[in-house]
C-alpha cells in the first residue's frame, strides 16, 4: 500500500515527506510554524500534516539554503519571492555577511597562529594587527570579487552602494601594501568603475587617471592599459565629457592590439561596447 495520506493519492504523509525531502519530522513542524512550509493539509481530528509532491522542491532548497547557513527569515523571503533579481539580493547579502565573518575569522586565525608558533600571551599590549601576505592578498582578491558582485546586483540598496564603494577602497588598500604595480593599477580601474556606476563623475575620473598613471609609470600595457583608458573614457561620460569620451574610447580601442591573451581582449572589448 502507498505511503499516502489518508485515503488521497495526491498527498504524502509527513514522516515520507519529510525522508524524501532530507528534513526531520520535527524540523518540518518548525517550518510550518514559522510559515516557511506549509503543509497541504492538516487532518482536523488527528492533526497529521500533509504534503504534496510538488512542495519537495521547495522543502530542498530550504535544505540547501540552510546548508549554506541562510537565516531562516532570509529563506522565508526566498520562497516567497518569484523575482530572481529579488532571490539574487537576498544571497548576495548573505554572501557579504558570510565574506565579513571570514575576513574576521581570517585576523583570529593570524593571531593564534602567532601565538602558537611566537608564544605570545593572548592579551599581550604588543599585538600585531598586521595579517601575513598570503592571507592579505586572499583579502584583497575576495573584496574584489565582492565588489563585482554588488556591482551585477540590478538593484542595489543605498547600504549597497555604500558597501560597493568601501569593498573597492578596501580592495586596493590591501593590494597596495601586498600586490605589485599591475594589481594596484586594477584596483584603482575598479574604484573608477564603481563610482561611474554611482554617477559620481569626479572621484570616477581620479581613480581612471590614477590607473593609467601608474600602468605609465611601471611600463604596464596589455588589458590593464587598455583597462585605464576604458575608465577614463567612462568617467569623461558621467563629467558629461562627450568630446573626452570620445576621445579616450579611441585610444582604448587602439590599445586594444597591445593585449596579447584573447580572453583579456574580449573583457576589454566588452567593456568598451558599454561606453556610451
Amino acid at each position: 500500500m502507498p505511503d499516502m495520506a489518508h485515503g488521497s493519492t495526491d498527498l504524502i504523509v509527513i514522516g515520507r515527506f519529510a525522508r524524501l525531502a532530507g528534513l526531520s519530522v520535527g524540523a518540518l513542524r518548525h517550518y510550518d510554524e514559522l510559515d516557511i512550509l506549509r503543509p497541504a493539509r492538516i487532518d482536523p481530528e488527528t492533526g497529521y500534516r500533509s504534503y504534496r509532491l510538488d512542495q519537495l522542491e521547495s522543502a530542498r532548497t530550504i535544505v540547501a539554503l540552510r546548508d549554506l547557513e541562510l537565516p531562516l527569515e532570509s529563506i522565508r523571503a526566498y520562497l516567497g519571492s518569484d523575482d530572481p533579481a529579488a532571490r539574487r539580493r537576498l544571497l548576495a547579502e548573505h554572501r557579504g555577511r558570510i565574506e565579513a565573518r571570514t575576513y574576521r575569522l581570517q585576523r583570529v586565525l593570524h593571531r593564534l597562529t602567532q601565538m602558537t608558533n611566537e608564544g605570545a600571551p593572548p592579551m599581550s599590549p604588543a599585538l600585531s594587527t598586521e595579517l601575513d601576505p598570503a592571507t592579505e592578498r586572499a583579502v584583497a582578491a575576495d573584496l574584489f570579487n565582492h565588489v563585482w558582485t554588488l556591482l551585477e546586483i540590478p538593484d542595489r540598496s543605498p547600504e549597497q552602494d555604500d558597501a560597493m564603494v568601501h569593498a573597492a577602497h578596501a580592495s586596493r588598500h590591501h593590494w597596495g601594501r601586498v600586490g605589485d604595480a599591475t594589481n594596484v593599477a586594477v584596483g584603482e580601474w575598479q574604484c573608477s568603475r564603481v563610482y561611474a556606476v554611482l554617477g559620481r563623475a569626479e572621484p570616477a575620473l581620479h581613480h581612471a587617471r590614477r590607473s593609467l598613471e601608474i600602468c605609465e609609470a611601471n611600463g604596464i600595457g596589455d588589458f590593464q592599459r587598455a583597462a585605464a583608458l576604458e575608465a577614463m573614457a567612462r568617467a569623461s561620460a558621467v563629467a558629461g565629457d562627450a568630446s573626452g569620451a570620445a576621445a579616450w574610447k579611441a585610444k582604448a580601442v587602439e590599445a586594444l592590439d597591445g593585449i596579447g591573451d584573447r580572453d583579456d581582449r574580449e573583457i576589454v572589448e566588452n567593456d568598451i561596447a558599454t561606453l556610451p
